[in-house]
């Protein structure tokens, strides 16, 4: 008689059979792509509560289980404020995944709420990383794990241009400019959340979503609602004429053509048309900092 599997290893087995081609495969060609994982690694791997972070953290375990390469990894949740109840649904997770997550509490959301302003969301994410590089540099840690994916790179980028007048990407890894020797790296980065969503279904997992209190109050763009959601509704429209819409704006961030380009800014300084069309630009590519 077949070994009847538990709710953790039913989970477990999805994301490496029932989810391998879109899940799976993508996670290891982000980590291998881009080099985020190397030997004698700590990874801190940061889980929110989201689908996303829990995802990673069960992806990272994976990893380690059948990768050749030798590393470590240390759960971290942050609770910035969270009510009782999404409190108590994050813990649940962690024992339903089996994820040994190291728990710790924060009064950032009431921070936030005191003096967020009018980017309440930004202030928010730099006071939950910084927490994070902290706490993961106590642990031995030299990387922090976060859960951005590939839906998330590509809204962020079509924001930046149809919202904020410029042209912005999201790196896979990152050096920390303010914790010296730590890096940040996105290993869902090659991973769709249509995907990610599929694989929560699936196995029938809630999550929570942001949680924050402060998201009832954030200013919405004129469609009456948020400018990710707004560009979420066009991926999906241009999705349903061209499949292919979200692989060709992937591939458009990592073949950029800089000659056709008026002006562009590396790393602070701002090279103009005029410049570039008197002379040619000698660029040295050096890993962004955040």
């Amino acid at each position: 008689m077949a070994k009847q599997l538990t709710e953790q290893q039913k989970i477990e087995r999805s994301i490496i059979t029932k989810f391998r081609k879109g899940i799976w495969s993508r996670f290891l060609e982000a980590v291998k792509r881009y080099n985020l994982i190397e030997e004698g690694d700590k990874v801190a791997v940061c889980v929110s509560g989201g689908k996303d972070s829990m995802l990673l953290a069960k992806c990272i375990q994976e990893l380690i289980r059948h990768s050749e390469i030798p590393f470590e990894a240390e759960y971290i949740v942050m609770n910035p404020g969270y009510n009782e109840r999404n409190a108590a649904l994050i813990e649940h997770n962690l024992n339903v995944l089996g994820i040994p997550a190291r728990i710790y509490r924060s009064d950032i959301f009431d921070v936030n709420e005191a003096i967020g302003g009018e980017h309440p969301c930004y202030l928010c994410a730099r006071m939950r990383r910084g927490f994070l590089y902290a706490r993961a540099k106590e642990l031995g840690c030299n990387k922090i794990a976060l859960g951005h994916h590939k839906s998330d790179v590509i809204e962020t980028t079509l924001m930046s241009m149809l919202f904020g007048g410029q042209i912005q990407g999201m790196m896979p890894k990152i050096r920390s400019a303010n914790f010296k020797g730590m890096q940040l790296i996105r290993p869902l980065y090659c991973v769709l959340e249509d995907d990610i969503v599929h694989w929560q279904q699936y196995n029938g997992l809630t999550f929570i979503a942001c949680a924050c209190k402060l998201t009832e109050n954030l200013a919405v763009v004129e469609q009456g609602q948020s400018a990710r959601q707004d560009v979420k509704k066009l991926i999906k429209d241009f999705r349903s004429r061209n499949p292919d819409v979200d692989a060709s704006v992937f591939k458009a961030l990592h073949n950029v053509q800089l000659d056709t380009l008026p002006s562009f800014k590396y790393r602070g300084t701002y090279y103009g048309f005029n410049e570039k069309y008197s002379r040619p630009l000698q660029i040295t590519y050096r890993e962004e900092e955040e």
